[in-house]
């Protein structure tokens, strides 16, 4: 006897797209609803941790990111000027055997979990969102874009970090605010040699590269800045090559030609975070994902985190017969975690602007990377 019967998720993220699958295990029936009709995320690699590549193997999908990502184990930190001053652990997660980190194209990772949600017998519908949500005591009745309607023994909310079903079931919750970083992406040919993550610490800028398949890896550069501001994306090319100057390392000139070329993808973002107040739901509505713990990417966790909180919500839902039961376990078994993930980002990324306690950095890190490899 599980808590629900048929289940709706709004939203084909990760996160979404990992409480479909998880759910189909239990024998609970899925629809999932995602707006956009090609169902495909913009964006250039992800780091991914040994924690989230834990996640990704219970959702039987490790084999996968083998065969179309990179693992690795550690992450070399250098300075500006190439010189190598330490070796970041990445330990092995609790219970598995599966490598301490990796990389992975962010359309790639979405494929496979869209093809892993189809694969499990979710009803998936593509360029449809809610209309109208109406919560009852022993249902929730759905209006869809689409024109259809549905009824459901509970709706789990994924639209992201932008949420309209946040918006609407918790209005006292503010929008994500600036944080006074920005992150810049792009891809890149994988230099010879280059076997797991490298940074560069400079002056109001990281520079950190990881491999993301055999051939290729991708780039990021935190930088400083202020205020939020547009930056025109025609000049996103020049701006990034102009940050790689910054770093005196032979490595990095020579990929700055790279950053010129059409097919870098150079990607910017403003870097903002939230975490919602418990609990997470509203009756028979629960959220997950960015939609409650969204996260800068400091600890390479934000999507992992939603990942974690879909597989959790979806085994706690099938193995309890009573659903406040099944909510109240889950917000135990999550709420720590996400909100160490956010806050201790959150204090990287200030240490950082404020050129801050460098053992203060480096101590949140291990701990941090520590209690990620527990258990979830």
């Amino acid at each position: 006897m599980t808590a629900v019967n048929k289940v709706l998720v709004i939203g084909g993220g990760f996160s979404g797209m990992s409480a479909a699958i998880e759910l189909r295990k239990g024998g609970i029936e899925v629809d999932l609803v995602e707006i956009d009709p090609d169902w495909c995320p913009l964006g250039a690699g992800i780091t991914i941790n040994g924690a989230t590549l834990r996640a990704l193997e219970s959702l039987g999908l490790y084999q996968r990111f083998l065969d179309e990502g990179f693992v690795s184990d550690g992450v070399d930190i250098c300075m500006a000027d190439g010189k190598h001053f330490a070796t970041l652990p990445t330990p092995k997660p609790v219970g598995s055997d599966v490598s301490g980190g990796g990389g992975i194209m962010r359309p790639a990772l979405a494929r496979m979990l869209a093809d892993a949600t189809r694969g499990a017998g979710v009803s998936v519908r593509l360029g449809c969102t809610f209309e109208k949500v109406e919560l009852a005591d022993d249902s929730v009745s759905v209006s869809f874009t689409d024109g259809t309607q549905g009824r459901y023994d509970l709706v789990i909310g994924a639209d992201g970090v932008h949420s309209k079903l946040r918006a609407e079931f918790f209005p006292e919750v503010k929008e994500p605010e600036y944080i006074g970083q920005g992150v810049w992406r792009a891809v890149m040919p994988r230099p010879e040699g280059l076997e797991r993550p490298r940074m560069w610490l400079g002056k109001h800028l990281k520079l950190g590269i990881n491999p993301v398949s055999k051939t290729h890896m991708y780039m990021f550069i935190t930088e400083d800045r202020p205020t939020k501001e547009h930056i025109d994306p025609e000049t996103w090319p020049q701006v990034f090559s102009d940050l790689m100057t910054h770093f005196d390392d032979p490595m990095v000139r020579s990929l700055i030609p790279h950053a010129l070329k059409q097919e870098a993808n150079i990607d910017y973002r403003p870097l903002a975070n939230l975490l919602v107040p418990q609990p997470w739901n509203r009756g028979r509505l629960v959220m997950i994902g960015d939609t409650v713990a969204a996260t800068t990417p400091h600890l390479a966790s934000g999507a992992g985190i939603g990942i974690e909180s879909g597989i959790v919500l979806a085994q706690e839902l099938a193995a309890n017969d009573d659903l406040q039961t099944a909510l109240d376990n889950f917000h135990a078994r999550r709420w720590e975690r996400c909100r160490m993930v956010v806050k201790n980002s959150e204090r990287l990324c200030l240490i950082e602007i404020a050129g801050g306690d460098k053992a203060e950095h480096a101590q949140i890190m291990r701990e941090s990377k520590e209690a990620l490899t527990q258990p979830i």
